[in-house]
């Protein structure tokens, strides 16, 4: 069997296996009891309650149920947003004054997995120490189940789509955008996208090509938006002669961004333009994590702002984002946050921001990628329990201890020609390697020296 994942990235784990009903209700029920706690820690009276949505992945309803079911059994009253992207959901979160979200959510994992992600009611995922609080309460069972006449109810709230999309709008040059006509392909996967977000590109005034858009979750690609799973996006964007391809991950919370020319420019420079879109306006903190490239630099840089870096996890973005008031934010996995409109990341404002950014200055995407310094990353990754990871990461700081060491996550080894990055990850049982240099033979070296410590190639 294989292990729950439970970390600051909330719950990963295989349906049938890790994940069960059983498993989401005890969740659920463990998730309530923490909020009613604190809510008498805070004196409030007024009923607990959650906002709650899923991506469309097939095993959603039953374990949004079994978390519905936990939540009401401990007191707590369920708002069903639906199908719903992890930043609608947050931002709905806020909107009713709900005390958390939670989206039924796997992201980026294969259509076996399934997890459970929280959001404070601030619309922030929760820092690692909550989420230390709710696995400890789940695996002491410390719940009360409520009588007859104190259990939650549940009601319905379907405004998250067009709740987000309003929000968006309301802070860029829509009329701008629109007489551009942009054209777009955009790949939903067949996930949670497939609503909101032609619905916000309608009111761009792009012109769509929407594939893979119905919200079945059958997902039509491995639904990581990685080169190698957005070929036939390339071949659509060349195709429909479009201005620029999007692609989004199950919960619409990453973005992957395709060329005028179908050229895949990847993940890492979705953060990089919307980073440029926002600072060219106003200058100020950029917060990123550390395994995000130094193209972000570079920006800021050039536009008199500064660069903080966290560990990976939106959480720890976020909290960084707050106490530098930064003006943008997010993860080179794709993962734009813009603190207008919340403090998740949020493919649809990743890629008004984008389609903004060509609009202010006239050019193509493939020029504004051109006009940026330029990079070679190779991410890297291999199966390894977390003690195994740890282990690593150990190795790895002994052998580069004269070296310029982060060891806020994992360890970040740092030299003149470029870093590599060593960390378990926080939603899979691997251990990730990543690493950037000015070119990909160098690399590749940089990999190797990590890999000839690790003995794995």
């Amino acid at each position: 069997m294989s292990d729950l994942i439970i970390s600051v990235s909330g719950v990963r784990g295989i349906i049938g296996d890790s994940l069960t009903p059983c498993v989401a209700m005890e969740l659920g029920q463990a998730f309530g009891e923490l909020l009613k706690q604190t809510a008498l820690d805070d004196q409030t009276v007024t009923p607990v309650k959650v906002a709650i949505g899923r991506d469309s992945r097939i095993s959603g309803p039953m374990i949004q149920a079994a978390f519905s079911a936990g939540l009401m059994s401990v007191g707590v009253h369920a708002v069903d947003m639906g199908i719903t992207t992890t930043p609608s959901a947050a931002l709905m979160g806020r909107f009713l004054k709900a005390d958390a979200a939670v989206v039924i959510t796997a992201s980026h994992n294969p259509p076996e997995y399934n997890g459970i992600k929280f959001i404070s009611h601030d619309g922030i995922a929760y820092s690692g120490d909550i989420i230390y609080q709710l696995r400890k309460m789940y695996e002491s069972r410390s719940w009360t189940l409520e009588s007859i006449d104190h259990i939650g109810s549940q009601t319905s709230d379907s405004r998250s789509h067009a709740n987000h999309v309003q929000a968006i709008l309301q802070l860029v040059d829509a009329k701008g955008i629109s007489t551009q006509r942009y054209r777009v392909v955009l790949d939903s996967i067949n996930g949670a996208g497939c609503a909101p977000s032609p619905m916000l590109l309608g009111k761009l005034g792009v012109e769509l090509a929407h594939v893979n858009n119905q919200a079945t979750g059958r997902f039509a690609h491995p639904p990581e938006p990685t080169r190698e799973n957005l070929t036939d996006l390339c071949h659509q964007v060349t195709r429909h002669r479009a201005a620029v391809g999007f692609a989004q991950d199950p919960d619409a919370d990453r973005l992957a961004v395709v060329d005028e020319r179908g050229v895949y420019i990847g993940e890492e420079y979705t953060l990089a333009l919307a980073a440029l879109s926002r600072v060219m306006v106003k200058p100020g903190v950029i917060v990123c994590n550390l395994s995000t490239s130094r193209m972000v630099d570079d920006i800021a840089a050039k536009f008199h702002s500064t660069v903080i870096r966290t560990p990976v996890g939106e959480a720890n973005v976020a909290a960084a984002m707050m106490e530098h008031q930064a003006v943008i934010g997010g993860e080179g996995n794709g993962g734009v946050i813009d603190p207008r409109i919340g403090l998740i990341r949020d493919s649809l404002i990743g890629m008004t921001l984008i389609l903004e950014l060509m609009n202010r200055t006239g050019k193509t995407l493939s020029q504004l990628v051109n006009a940026i310094p330029r990079y070679a990353m190779i991410k890297t990754k291999f199966s390894a329990t977390r003690a195994d990871a740890d282990e690593l990461v150990e190795k790895v700081k002994l052998e580069f201890a004269d070296k310029k060491l982060d060891l806020q996550d994992g360890v970040r080894i740092d030299w003149p020609e470029g870093w590599v990055h060593v960390r378990p990850s926080n939603t899979e049982p691997i251990a990730r390697v990543i690493a950037e240099a000015a070119d990909e033979k160098t690399a590749q070296e940089l990999i190797a020296r990590v890999q000839r410590i690790s003995g794995t190639r």
